[in-house]
């Protein structure tokens, strides 16, 4: 069953952060297979409140996804990601496929 992991951008803290954190992020995707399904285009917030940015990812089975957030490559450039913005990162399991 595939997962999905929705990332909002929140509020940029320091962009200089954020920059360096776009340049080594893909690389923690090496050895976990995902497909981008959105990536910073255009969103309008209909209710809640307001996102900078989103990014929503699908992976094979949720344990992938979990396993791609706990991964030691991507909690090694997570720190940098908090420093440049507040975000919201959320996973979830999704319908079977038919």
């Amino acid at each position: 069953m595939p997962a999905y992991v929705v990332i909002t951008r929140e509020k940029t803290l320091d962009p200089a952060k954020l920059e360096e954190y776009k340049q080594v992020a893909p690389a923690t995707f090496e050895q976990h297979p995902v497909m981008m399904l959105a990536s910073h285009g255009r969103r309008e917030v209909v209710e809640g409140p307001a996102i900078e940015d989103i990014l929503i990812l699908e992976f094979t089975s949720y344990d992938e996804a979990l396993a791609w957030y706990h991964s030691p490559e991507y909690q090694a450039v997570s720190d940098t990601r908090l420093q440049g913005a507040d975000y919201r990162i959320i996973i979830t399991e999704g319908l079977p496929v038919m």
